[in-house]
Parts: structure tokens; C-alpha cells; sequence
């Protein structure tokens, strides 16, 4: 019983990151209605963005370890933010006007372009971070055994459901919200309506791209470094649970990849590891293939 409300907890860090991650990406989902993996191209790449000056920061600037990270987060919200709004303005705007299906083309070629600029900067290595916030929080003892998280497991998973539930409220709650359900459903009619809906497309994309930057920040501080392709995975994950979830309720792709978090936690516990990635990979896209092909009906 302890072992199993110790893998439940383990598995809330995990789940938030996934929620928060699909979050965001339904908001660029609404907008495209195409599959776009330049989502998770920009999670992996705001991770390393964080590893690259916060290595510079200690190693070069001298500063302590609070204030590295400091700097090494505004450079990566300033660098990801500015990629995204280029990448959303010049690159899929354009695309998605006159070619819809072109998004998937481009978003694998920002992929590319994203993850050999990270590589290059980094010169082909690794980078790590020493390990901060550690400290243990029980909230369960029995017996001889303790059921707890760290204190950045608890402060990572804190952020990004307000992150979600900020994000949500947002959108139900306000004109933004109206106006971006408004282009989510039929741009040119809110565009006859007088919406920008270029405007919001761009401030969408904006919006998904803090919310995978924070998300990569807090990640990337917990892990210890982020790696390019364990970064993609995450992206991988997150467009088949957006896809499944639709583009109109974001919050619903929230709660579908937190309930995907915890089957992974619990798979990894009480099954063969080596399995679990195929297995629930091959059930998310099995989902998608009966949700959409029930959407049709």
C-alpha cells in the first residue's frame, strides 16, 4: 500500500508537466488543426537554451548558483520566445493560409534547424546542473516506510497547475478566450466579425511557447540537464494526447495527459520497463484512430 501511494506521488510531477505541455500546445492545435512537432522542438530547445547560459553564468560570470539560474531562465524565455514569434509569423501563419498541410512539412524542418543550433552551441555534449531543492517532505509514514516528494518536485508541480488553471480561466473567463474559441472554430468568420485572427494566431503561439518554456525550465532544473531527443519524446506525447482531446477544451487535453502521466508512473512500477513506451504509444494511437474516425460519423 505505501509502495503504491509513493508511485502516485512520484507520478503528480510528471502528470503536471504533461498537462501543462498539452495545455499549451492545444492552444497552437486550435489555431493549425495539423499535427506540429515544432512544440516539443521548442521545449527541448528552451531547455538547452537554460543549460547553455547557466553554465556560462558559473563558469564565466562567476555568480552564484541562484542567480545563474536567474539569468540562464530570462535568456531562455527571451531566445524561445523570439523563436517562436518568428517561427509563428514568417513560417506557419504564412503556410497555413494558403497550405494547411504544409505546417507538418515545416514543423519537421524547424525541427531540424532547432535541434543542430542546440547541438552546435553546445558543442555535441551534455550538460548538467548540480542538484538544488532536494530536501524531502513526508506526508505518510507507516511502519518503517515514508511516503513523500522533494521540494522541487511539489514546487515544479505547483507552477504548472496554475500554469493550466490560469490558462483556463483565461479562456472562459475573458474576451481573449471568446475571440481565440471564435478563431479556433472558424477564423474567417471571426475575421467577418472583425477579429484580427492573424493577431491571435501569433499570440497563440506565443502563449503555448511560455507555457513550454516554463515547463523546460522547471524540467530540465529537476532532471539535471535535457536532451534534445528526451525532449521530442515529450513533444511526440503531447500531439497525440492533444490530438485525441481536440482543439476546442484545452483543459481537456490537460487532464487526458495527466491520466496518461500517472498509467506511465504506474506501468514503470508494476511492469517491464523496456515495454512501456511501445505499449502506451501504440494505445495513444489507437485512441486517435477510433476518436476521429467517431468524429466523422
Amino acid at each position: 500500500m505505501v509502495y503504491l501511494l509513493q508511485q502516485l506521488a512520484n507520478a503528480v510531477p510528471i502528470a503536471a508537466l504533461y498537462a501543462a505541455l498539452a495545455f499549451g500546445y492545444a492552444l497552437i492545435f486550435g489555431m493549425t488543426r495539423r499535427p506540429d512537432i515544432t512544440y516539443g522542438a521548442l521545449f527541448a530547445f528552451s531547455g538547452q537554451i537554460f543549460l547553455i547560459f547557466a553554465q556560462f553564468a558559473w563558469d564565466r560570470l562567476f555568480l552564484i548558483l541562484p542567480a545563474a539560474l536567474t539569468l540562464a531562465a530570462v535568456a531562455s524565455l527571451l531566445y524561445t520566445l523570439g523563436t517562436a514569434g518568428g517561427i509563428a509569423r514568417y513560417v506557419m501563419r504564412p503556410l497555413h493560409r494558403h497550405s494547411p498541410n504544409a505546417v507538418i512539412v515545416a514543423s519537421l524542418a524547424l525541427l531540424i534547424l532547432l535541434s543542430e543550433s542546440t547541438r552546435l552551441a553546445m558543442d555535441s555534449r551534455e550538460i548538467w546542473l548540480s542538484p538544488f531543492l532536494n530536501d524531502r517532505l513526508v506526508f505518510f509514514r507507516y511502519g518503517g516506510a515514508e511516503v513523500g516528494l522533494t521540494v522541487i518536485q511539489l514546487g515544479n508541480a505547483a507552477i504548472m497547475a496554475t500554469l493550466v488553471t490560469f490558462g483556463h480561466l483565461l479562456l472562459v473567463r475573458t474576451r481573449a478566450g471568446r475571440v481565440w474559441r471564435a478563431v479556433a472554430d472558424d477564423a474567417g468568420a471571426a475575421q467577418l466579425c472583425g477579429v484580427n485572427a492573424d493577431a491571435v494566431f501569433a499570440l497563440s503561439y506565443l502563449f503555448a511557447a511560455f507555457v513550454a518554456t516554463v515547463c523546460a525550465i522547471l524540467a530540465t532544473s529537476y532532471y539535471g540537464t535535457m536532451d534534445f531527443s528526451s525532449g521530442l519524446l515529450f513533444g511526440l506525447k503531447v500531439v497525440l494526447i492533444a490530438a485525441i482531446g481536440g482543439h476546442s477544451v484545452p483543459l481537456r487535453s490537460a487532464l487526458g495527459a495527466a491520466l496518461y502521466g500517472f498509467a506511465e508512473m504506474l506501468w514503470g512500477s508494476y511492469l517491464p520497463l523496456a515495454w512501456r513506451d511501445m505499449a502506451l504509444f501504440s494505445m495513444l494511437v489507437l485512441l486517435a484512430v477510433m476518436y476521429r474516425r467517431e468524429a466523422r460519423v
